[in-house]
């Protein structure tokens, strides 16, 4: 499969945002809520951005929103899902959906064009920096849809990584960034005020 094939993208946003104590998709970084940075970010990357939160969210009015399709919350497994089903609903047929937590600002610019080199279908494709994975920043089959609804069926089946190890999958390695104390994982999360913190240096720097 070439990369020339662009994949819709969804982002994740149906967490519970505890370590933040607030809703972390409508943060403000810069002035702008992180999804929607994210959006921006991936826009150039991607056939579409949807946002998968939950209904009546302050976002879906800016982004299209497909809220789980698995009640309760049961984690990014549920957005997973929720996304490879509306997928798979388009006229338009995809092999894979993009999928990134809502709190990711810093993704590369490059991050489609890198997963999708030499795509594989029914591989999941994972985002990598420093030798760890992200694998909600990855690349999800949409033939999958069908395991991993029933595999959410068990409540103890919540863990992204022991669904990932059902099927065959890859990492691609990302250099980290410049960051103001040093280097900088490009996927890390803004999960506490202090996350934020570094988020808005790294902006003001305009090291990403």
């Amino acid at each position: 499969m070439t990369n020339d094939i662009r994949p819709p993208a969804v982002i994740l946003a149906g967490g519970l945002s505890r370590r933040m104590g607030t809703d972390k998709a409508d943060l403000k970084l810069g002035g702008v809520p992180l999804a929607l940075l994210i959006a921006d970010r991936l826009r150039p990357q991607v056939s579409d951005v949807l946002l998968n939160a939950p209904e009546g969210h302050p976002l879906a009015n800016t982004l299209s929103n497909i809220p789980d399709r698995v009640p309760d919350r049961p984690g990014p497994l549920a957005g997973v899902l929720t996304g490879m089903k509306a997928i798979a609903e388009l006229p338009i047929q995809h092999s894979h959906v993009l999928t990134t937590p809502c709190d990711t600002p810093f993704l590369p610019h490059d991050l489609v064009l890198r997963l999708t080199d030499d795509l594989q279908s029914g591989t999941i494709v994972m985002a990598a920096c420093a030798g760890r994975s992200h694998p909600v920043t990855a690349l999800w089959p949409v033939s999958l849809a069908d395991d991993l609804e029933t595999w959410l069926f068990d409540p103890n089946h919540r863990r992204v990584f022991d669904f990932i190890a059902r099927h065959p999958s890859k990492t691609i390695e990302f250099e980290p960034l410049h960051g103001p104390f040093g280097s900088v994982d490009p996927f890390f999360n803004v999960n506490t005020p202090e996350d934020l913190t570094l988020a808005e240096a790294i902006l003001e720097r305009g090291e990403a």
